[in-house]
Parts: structure tokens; C-alpha cells; sequence
């Protein structure tokens, strides 16, 4: 057939590739219609397949099924299960987790610094170009996960989803996660009355755990017989995803983590950075621009907000010193609870259990600097506000997400501040996702 032919069948187009977007897919148009493509790299001419093409929809979506003019930088994907064009010449789509996986490293890294860029011109009026610093010693970009989430098959294999989709597909390996976590053989488990699990395996090489989640009506006896077929040395516990309770099946809810010479414990589903060398990396960059920049120093009052276990209030302890004072705040109860265990022998640290806006209205205080890491959203225009009542000399904003990072920082210009630093991590590989560490300060 004709490349040049624009229409294949009723779901299938043959597209021009733009720009990166911002979520790990390209922009294409046919017949004045944005249409997302994922598994493409800009510049290329590609057949398509329609996953969402509804005839009101604003845009579609759609996966490559064959390239006809590659990029130099496509590679061929580590991933059989996640390479787009080899699974739907199987008859279904990718999982997801690895939408990059067809691009090379350093191309990669470079499309997200555009996504960075793009985000903080469109979202802050901010001009800027960011490196993303490639992380760790792998050049391949593989074994940096040390937790993992998977669903499960109708007939009790391990599975994980496609994109945007209720479709699960069997899975027998999982390359971009660690040897801890691959070393589980889960695949090879009778997960009947299991609907999804999720596994953390350290860095440290401590206790893994698993945590399954049963669907309802799913006996003990059941559960007992996935237990027999783990690994004696493996912690288990089943978990209800909506309340986020664990209960222990063998050996202990939580895992231990180790980063920037502290231990942490760390519970069940409760919040700890993906990539192997992440926590260390953060820390870094944060005590670099707070503590390398003269903001942080022995006696001052400091706070550490949506604060997880702890990873970054340990730090500001550190720093202050006992004549200094940290408030951490983290919303979810039971990494509150990790929090106040891992921080007990530091007296300067308060722990507070709540929404972030909350304490910071029922609590109002000064500070000398803060540390935010905030979800996905982002802190929004709420919370910027009171930080910026709350009078610190810097802030350090630890974002996943550039949209709502620079949406923030926006808010944050509003307000008389600016971005003073930026720094950009590839802590995942193969996907379109990054971090940013952020320092914001006062304008004048």
C-alpha cells in the first residue's frame, strides 16, 4: 500500500509526527484534528492505530502499528510486552510503563527537557532550557525499579495494564525493575482471588514485601496458598487499596529503607521514590540549593511539607541542628506514623498528621525555608499563597510533574517570587516522567 495513503482502515491513519507533549505521546493532525500519538518520536511518518477516536472528541489518541520513515534515534524496544508495533501485530496493545522504550536514552532525555521547557513558558511565562541529568551508573536504563504495581489475569496470572485501558496483559518479567523484585518469580504464582499486588524490594537489599489485594470474597484459605508459593524469606501482606490497610500475612508491613545516611521505615503503600538512586539524588539537590546557598543553617525554622517518611525532614534536621526546628506535615496517617518512628531520636522535628493547607492555617508560623514535594496536582494556589504568608527566604520544590510544576511556579511569580534554580532528574527511564528540584526565592 501507497505510505502516502492516508486512511488504512476505519481505525487506521497514516500520520506525520510533530512535537513532544506533555504525558509521553507526540502531536499529529488529521483533517484539522489533533490526534496524540504515542510510541513515536517527532519527525517521523508513521501508521497509527486509533485507541479513542470519538467522533466529539476534541482530540484522539492513537498507537504507532508500523513506522515508515524512522527517527535515527528509535531503537529497538527491550520490551516485548511494551513495544507497541510488536504487540498490536499480536492482536492487543502495549502494557504501559516503557512508552519510551523505542527511543534512545539520550534522545529521551532530551524530549523531556522540552516537555520541561514547553510546560514553564505555556504554564509561568518563564524562559528556560534545563539539562535532565541522567541518573545512576546503568547506561541502559533498566533494574531501577524498587517497587512495582501489577494487576492480575481473570485466570490468576500476574498481568499489568495497557494504557488507558482495563485490558490486562500476562507478564513474565519486568525489565526496568530490580533484581529484587524480578527474583520473585511472581509470574510463576497461582494468584487466583488476588486482584492486583504490589511489590517493594529495597535498595538496600533488605526484606522485600509484597502486598496483595484480595478481591472480595477471597478466603484465607486462598491466601494461604499464594503464601506457600512465596518465598520464605519474603515479608506478605494482604492490603485494602480504598482504606490503605495492611494486614500481615507473614513477616511485617512495611520495608526498610536507607538514603543520605539515615534508616526509614517505610509502610506497605505508603509513599518512597521509585527509582533506586532517587532519595539520595534529592536530598542532594535540595541540601545543595537550601544549605549551599546559605539558607539553611544550625538554629533555623524550616518546615518539610507533604513529607512522606521523612526522607527530607531527616535531612533539615541535620542541618538545623537541635537549636533549629522542623515541622513535617504529611497527610496520609500511616506515613505519618513511619514518620514519627523514624524521626523519634530527633527533637527538633514536630510530625503533624494533616493536609498541608490545613496545618498551615491552624498553625501559622514563620519560617526561614521550606522543602515541598508535593503529589501529582501539585500545591496549588491555595497553599503557594500561605507559603509565601509564611515569610521563608527560599523554598525548594520538589515536583513528578512539570504541568503542575510550572503552574505553580506561576502562582508563585504572582506573588513576588521567582525561579532562582532548577535542576531536572531522568529518575525514570523509558517513561515519559521526570523530577524537578526547584529553588524559589523572593524577587529583589
Amino acid at each position: 500500500m501507497n505510505p502516502d495513503t492516508q486512511a488504512r482502515t476505519d481505525t487506521d491513519l497514516v500520520m506525520d509526527i510533530g512535537p513532544i507533549a506533555h504525558g509521553g505521546h507526540c502531536v499529529a493532525r488529521h483533517e484539522g484534528r489533533v490526534v496524540f500519538v504515542r510510541h513515536a518520536i517527532p519527525g517521523e511518518k508513521v501508521r497509527v492505530r486509533l485507541t479513542d477516536s470519538g467522533e466529539e472528541s476534541k482530540f484522539w489518541r492513537a498507537d504507532v502499528v508500523e513506522v515508515l520513515e524512522a527517527s535515527p534515534d528509535r531503537m529497538a524496544h527491550f520490551w516485548h510486552l511494551a513495544d507497541s508495533l510488536r504487540a498490536w501485530s499480536h492482536g492487543h496493545p502495549p502494557v504501559g510503563g516503557a512508552e519510551l522504550g523505542h527511543v534512545s536514552l539520550s534522545r529521551q532525555r532530551s524530549l523531556k527537557g522540552q516537555v520541561l521547557a514547553e510546560q514553564l513558558k505555556r504554564l509561568a511565562g518563564v524562559e528556560r532550557v534545563t539539562e535532565v541529568e541522567a541518573v545512576g551508573g546503568g547506561d541502559d536504563g533498566l533494574g531501577w525499579r524498587t517497587r512495582a504495581s501489577f494487576a492480575v489475569t481473570a485466570g490468576g496470572k500476574l498481568g499489568m495494564h495497557a494504557h488507558r485501558s482495563e485490558h490486562v496483559i500476562p507478564v513474565r518479567e519486568m525489565p526496568l525493575a530490580n533484581a529484587g523484585i524480578n527474583g520473585l518469580r511472581l509470574w510463576d504464582v497461582d494468584l487466583q482471588g488476588i486482584e492486583r499486588v504490589e511489590v517493594a524490594a529495597p535498595a538496600n537489599g533488605s526484606r522485600p514485601l509484597v502486598l496483595l489485594a484480595p478481591a472480595a470474597g477471597t478466603r484465607a484459605k486462598r491466601l494461604n496458598a499464594i503464601l506457600a508459593q512465596l518465598p520464605a524469606d519474603v515479608s506478605v501482606a494482604s492490603f485494602d487499596p480504598a482504606k490503605g490497610e495492611a494486614l500481615q500475612l507473614r513477616g511485617r508491613t512495611w520495608v526498610q529503607e536507607s538514603a543520605a545516611g539515615h534508616e526509614y521505615r517505610v509502610t506497605g503503600e505508603g509513599f518512597w521514590q521509585i527509582h533506586r538512586d532517587a532519595p539520595d539524588t534529592l536530598v542532594g539537590a535540595v541540601r545543595e540549593f537550601l544549605h549551599d546557598g546559605g539558607y539553611l543553617e544550625p538554629g533555623a525554622v524550616v518546615a518539610d511539607l507533604y513529607a512522606g517518611a521523612g526522607l527530607f525532614t531527616a535531612a533539615l534536621a541535620d542541618a538545623v541542628g537541635v537549636t533549629g526546628s522542623v515541622l513535617s506535615v504529611e497527610g496520609s496517617p500511616g506515613t505519618s506514623r513511619d514518620a514519627r518512628k523514624n524521626l523519634h531520636g530527633s527533637p527538633q522535628v514536630e510530625v503533624v498528621q494533616g493536609r498541608v493547607e490545613r496545618v498551615l492555617r491552624q498553625k501559622p508560623r514563620n519560617f526561614d525555608a521550606l522543602v515541598l514535594d508535593p503529589p501529582r496536582a501539585g500545591a496549588g494556589k491555595a497553599v503557594v499563597s500561605q507559603l509565601i504568608a509564611a515569610g521563608p527566604r527560599a523554598i525548594a520544590y520538589v515536583s513528578c510533574d512539570p504541568a503542575s510544576f510550572a503552574r505553580d511556579v506561576g502562582y508563585f511569580q504572582q506573588g513576588g517570587w521567582k525561579l532562582a534554580g532548577l535542576r531536572a532528574f531522568d529518575l525514570y527511564p523509558h517513561t515519559h516522567h521526570m523530577e524537578t528540584v526547584a529553588l524559589l526565592t523572593p524577587r529583589g
